[in-house]
This record gives C-alpha cells, sequence and structure tokens, in this order.
C-alpha cells in the first residue's frame, strides 16, 4: 500500500547490525541500530568507517553497567568515552544525551537531521533508566508536515548542470561538509569509491602525506561546524550570584535539580548546566570560564563526562571536581 514503507531487520550480531545500518545509509536510506556498551566495543571499526568515508549513521546506546557484563540490568553512564572516541585514529563522534522519555523522542528524529546534514554517525547516549524503567512523560508529538533535510545531496539535475568535476571530498563550503550523491543518481556523472582507506578530493585512492593531512584537517572544520547544529546546553541560574556551578547530563538531572533545591533552601547557590551534547559548544566554554569551581556530576567511576570536558575544553582540571555515584 505505500503505508508502511520501512523494514525491521534482525541481524545475527552487533557487527552485522551496524554494517547494515552503515551500507542502507550510505544507499540513502535512514536507519539505525540501538545497543548497550559491548555492542559498542564492536561496532568500533564500523563506525570509524562512518566517520572517515561520511556516512550518516544513527546508534542508540543503553547504557549499563560495566566493564565486561558488570551488572546488565542496572543503569549506568559509563560509555561516554568510549562513544565520543569510539574507533581507532583519530575520530569524534557526536553524541546526543536526553533526559526525559520525550527528550529520546525528539532527539530520535534529531539524530537522523544531524547525521544527515553532517554526514557522520550520531550516537543517542540514552540508559538502563530511560530504557527499562516506566516514567511519566508529556505527549510525544511529531509533526506529520514535517520536511527532512537531508542535507548536502546533489540530484540528478544538479550533476547535469555541474559545470565542474564532482568531488565526493571536496569542501565547497568552506564548512567541511562536502556534497554526496546517492547511488545510480545519473548514469554518468557523480560516481565515486567509497573506501576506508585515505583518498583525495576527488575520493581516488592516495598515500600522499600532503592529500591525508587535508582530508583529516578537513574533518576537524565539520566537528567545528557541528557545535552549531546540535542541541545547545540548558541552563538553571542560581537564585544569588555566585562562582560555584554544577554540570549534569541524561538522567541525572531529576535527582541533581531535587538537590539543588535543597541546597538553594540551606542558602547554598549553584549555577547549573544540563549538557545535552558533544561537541561542546560556546555556551559550555562560557560556563566553564565564568565559575571557579564547577561540580561534575556522573554515573561512573571515573568522571568520564570530566575527562571529556579536561580534554576538549582544555579547562584546568581542578576546577572540575567530581561528583561520581555508580551503586
Amino acid at each position: 500500500s505505500g503505508k508502511c514503507n520501512y523494514a525491521i531487520v534482525q541481524a545475527e550480531d552487533e557487527l552485522a547490525a551496524i554494517g547494515v545500518v552503515v551500507g542502507d545509509s550510505w544507499n540513502g536510506a535512514r536507519a539505525f541500530t540501538a545497543t548497550s556498551g559491548p555492542g559498542v566495543s564492536l561496532m568500533n571499526e564500523f563506525l570509524g568507517l562512518a566517520y572517515f568515508a561520511e556516512v550518516p549513521t544513527v546508534l542508540i546506546d543503553v547504557q549499563r553497567s560495566g566493564p565486561s557484563t558488570g551488572m546488565p540490568t542496572r543503569t549506568q553512564q559509563s560509555d561516554v568515552l568510549l562513544a565520543a572516541y569510539a574507533s581507532h585514529g583519530d575520530t569524534k563522534h557526536v553524541l546526543l544525551f536526553p533526559s526525559t522519555p520525550k527528550e529520546c523522542f525528539e532527539m530520535g528524529a534529531a539524530s537522523f537531521e544531524l547525521a544527515d546534514q553532517l554526514q557522520t554517525p550520531v550516537i543517542i547516549m540514552n540508559d538502563l533508566d530511560l530504557g527499562m524503567n516506566e516514567h511519566f512523560s508529556e505527549p510525544l508529538e511529531l509533526d506529520d508536515a514535517t520536511c527532512y533535510n537531508r542535507g548536502k545531496v546533489l540530484s540528478e539535475s544538479d550533476l547535469e548542470n555541474m559545470k565542474e568535476r564532482y568531488g565526493r571530498y571536496l569542501d565547497v563550503d568552506n564548512d567541511g561538509i562536502c556534497y554526496r550523491t546517492y547511488p545510480g543518481t545519473h548514469p554518468t556523472k557523480g560516481a565515486f569509491f567509497t573506501r576506508g582507506t585515505s583518498r583525495d578530493r576527488y575520493a581516488v585512492y592516495t598515500e600522499s602525506s600532503d592529500a591525508y593531512v587535508d582530508n583529516m584537517e578537513r574533518l576537524l572544520v565539520k566537528w567545528e561546524t557541528a557545535k552549531g547544529y546540535v542541541p545547545k546546553p540548558e541552563f538553571r541560574p542560581a537564585a544569588k550570584t555566585t562562582t560555584d556551578g554544577i554540570i549534569y547530563f541524561g538522567t541525572t538531572k531529576a535527582s541533581a535539580e531535587e538537590a539543588l533545591d535543597i541546597l538553594s533552601e540551606q542558602g547554598v547557590h549553584l549555577d547549573a548546566m544540563r549538557i545535552r551534547s558533544f561537541p561542546f559548544n560556546a555556551d559550555v566554554d562560557a560556563f566553564l570560564e565564568n565559575h571557579d569551581r564547577i561540580y561534575v556530576v556522573e554515573q561512573n567511576r571515573d568522571g568520564q563526562l570530566r575527562t571529556l570536558l579536561i580534554n576538549e575544553c582544555e579547562v584546568a582540571p581542578d576546577k572540575l571536581k567530581a561528583l561520581c555515584c555508580f551503586d
């Protein structure tokens, strides 16, 4: 009837599942798969391929206690660093941090827009609290009139009217995001070889150092562009002026905000920021710069978000105080 133009595929394992997603996405479909931490470990090589070949890919990570099998039915925020830098080599992935079922729904839709526009993997950092427990939620609403933004995709007429040579990895707009085509779009134009190995701007294999550096530096330009695409952090200013702050994310939202209310009644005032995505944008940098002491609340042993903030924002480690709960 054309009313149900989708497919659900039961893959044999995590490697096959992410492989199907990458293949579907390369071919122009919108696809995703879901897993937990051990699955993300197995998917690292495909995630690196999608990052380097610049194929839109959506993955939902329902985080649980680790390492190894850990406590497989207990929640944790312990895959932050694993997901942010998944794969070998210099790799960075877009992460989304939902706090409620409604945000899971909304970020689920947004992840496909981001993946298509940025041509890169997007990983939704869910956890078992959201994945298995029951929650009160506002209604989940999606506008049926929504027009999907597929990003920089050349049509048959676009290719037909091009006067210059098409280059799959040619940065025409200086934002790090190149134009792509779907297989079979034009009978003679727009084809390119998709590979996980080094290539030039026209997708031709090369081991030239200059071409490799050019490509890797362009991916960093795209990473900077991504900062303007991802969801911005949410702020909760203190009742009184303070240079102390608190950072939380995901399902620590409810408990952190309850603690802030209790502390405020006791005369302890903290500016709060809920991080909703990675890469961190200028708003996160400003919050870090404007506070002298910041507590980072997270559900893991090692303070993984704190590590990510120190690494990416180059903030002094002694400014960020870890508040970790992992029991």
